[in-house]
């Protein structure tokens, strides 16, 4: 992460909050969590990278020993401060501060995108699984919401439908997603993911594709012509013995 992403993430870590925490995200509440819940390891040790303010590290906390890591001092404040279980800790997905298979599941929700280290990121994932460890991924669907991707009414052609941007161009960027917020994006084909799991011996055992829930398109009108089009993808790998 570069000192510009740091300060970005800083700037952006109460809006935030504000925005998905605390249960007033649809996404996070009726299908994030439940995802994790479900294909979460029963016990063992869990890693949150990117945690922000710590809600999923709090989900797994209880019958699991559960770590939240993000580089954001903002947000890791916070997330001591709603305490909930989970211990916390200031580092990068690229150079995760803990020893070589020591962790029974690690989860990175919507976090992988935004980074421009992803070989880094994930070679660190697999060095601190343990084998027949988990790797829960959740992204924004690399696909569909590919840059100038969008959901596209045209009036004069009578047509509703959504629109693909250039998805096997790799394209970093800054965007900003609400007034005065500015979050960085890096785009790549879903190949790339998939291959670098290859390489750390990681088995992709699940692939979901969720329809968009209903509180998301709750939100406006125009949401419900988008409802078979997937924001999300989740990838559930295991790392295999060598």
């Amino acid at each position: 992460m570069s000192a510009g992403d740091s300060d970005l993430w800083e700037k952006s870590a109460r809006w935030w909050q504000a925005t998905f925490t605390g249960g007033v995200d649809a996404e996070y509440v009726e299908q994030i969590f439940p995802l994790v819940s479900q294909h979460l390891p029963r016990s063992g040790r869990v890693l949150d990278v990117g945690t922000g303010e710590g809600q999923i590290a709090r989900l797994a906390a209880g019958p699991r020993a559960a770590v939240g890591l993000d580089p954001t001092w903002s947000q890791l404040a916070e997330a001591r401060r709603r305490g909930g279980g989970p211990d916390y800790a200031r580092g990068t997905a690229a150079n995760l501060p803990f020893a070589s298979l020591s962790f029974d599941a690690v989860i990175a929700c919507l976090v992988l995108e935004h980074l421009p280290e992803l070989e880094e990121a994930v070679a660190e994932v697999g060095r601190v699984l343990r084998p027949g460890g988990r790797f829960l991924l959740i992204m924004n669907h690399p696909l569909l919401q590919a840059p100038g991707s969008g959901w596209i009414d045209d009036h004069i052609l009578g047509e509703q439908y959504w629109r693909i941007g250039p998805y096997l161009v790799e394209d970093s960027s800054v965007e900003e997603v609400d007034k005065g917020v500015f979050v960085p994006f890096v785009h790549r084909p879903l190949s790339r993911y998939v291959n670098l799991l290859v390489d750390q011996h990681m088995l992709v055992t699940r692939m979901e594709e969720p329809a968009p829930p209903p509180g998301f398109l709750a939100r406006a009108e125009e949401y419900t012509g988008a409802e078979t089009i997937p924001r999300l993808l989740f990838l559930l790998a295991h790392k295999q013995t060598v």
